[in-house]
């Protein structure tokens, strides 16, 4: 038996490459970096708006929890790639409100040169899940 189990959901994008939404392995939940496509129609949401593709993306993400069984609160770690440091801010108070548990997970947020399909904002994140 594979110890690997794929996460697949069509509330989310579709992998752009030879990758999963995320997989759960040891009790752990990967999630791939979501950016702000609309699972719908693959476009991207709002085209210069920081604000707009953060909250697209937390959607994204949240619907890879769901279909792994997961809650929000079962995250312990996020990544935040920014393809502006000075976006920080905005990325800051719309993920406070999705993190809002009494323990938020650990983060990391960095600048990168640039982000798939020009988006302005990507995050990963790591879960505990409820199977061993």
């Amino acid at each position: 038996m594979n110890p690997l189990k794929e996460i697949k959901t069509i509330e989310a994008p579709s992998p752009v490459g030879p990758y999963s939404q995320a997989i759960m392995a040891g009790g752990w939940l990967y999630c791939s970096g979501q950016i702000p496509i609309d699972p719908l129609n693959g476009s991207i949401v709002g085209e210069g708006d920081v604000a707009a593709q953060t909250q697209q993306v937390l959607k994204n993400l949240k619907a890879v929890l769901k279909a792994s069984g997961c809650e929000i609160s079962q995250v312990v770690k996020t990544t935040i790639f920014l393809a502006n440091l000075n976006d920080f801010s905005a990325v800051n108070e719309i993920y406070s409100e999705t993190f809002n548990g009494p323990i938020p997970p650990a983060r990391a947020c960095v600048e990168v040169a640039a982000i798939p399909k020009g988006c302005l904002v990507e995050i990963e994140c790591i879960a505990l899940t409820n199977s061993k």
